[in-house]
This record gives C-alpha cells, sequence and structure tokens, in this order.
C-alpha cells in the first residue's frame, strides 16, 4: 500500500493499486460527507475493481500509523 499526503489541504491519497496512471479512474464514488463528517471519495477502474480512496481532512480521519508512512509534498 502506497499512501500520499498533500499538506497543504490535508488530503490523502492510498493507492490499493501499485499503479494508477491518468485514464486508470473510471468512476469515483464520493461518499456522503454528513455520513463520515468529512470527503472520503473511492476510485474504481474500468472492472469496478477500487483501486483508490481519496480522504480530505486526513489528519483527523487517518490512523497516525497511515499518516506515518505517507510520502508528503
Amino acid at each position: 500500500m502506497r499512501v500520499t499526503l498533500d499538506k497543504s489541504i490535508d488530503a490523502a491519497y492510498i493507492y490499493l493499486k501499485d499503479q494508477i496512471d491518468p485514464g486508470t479512474v473510471k468512476v469515483t464514488y464520493p461518499c456522503d460527507p454528513l455520513e463520515v463528517k468529512g470527503e472520503i471519495n473511492l476510485d474504481f477502474d474500468v472492472d469496478g475493481v477500487l483501486i483508490g480512496v481519496e480522504v480530505q481532512n486526513a489528519s483527523k480521519k487517518l490512523p497516525f500509523e497511515v499518516l506515518k508512512i505517507a510520502k508528503t509534498f
């Protein structure tokens, strides 16, 4: 698992697939922000396989262990 974190906007991306090339994401499903108290987007490929998760407000939503391994920019 690879994780990136953009500290300037407090958003993380969790890669569930080694490589996600442009055009790989076919569908993005936004979770209901009221239910999760924030914004989380699920990215699926053309076959309907979950390939990545975007988490906004990451410092409040993700466990420290995940944030610790994130490549920051």
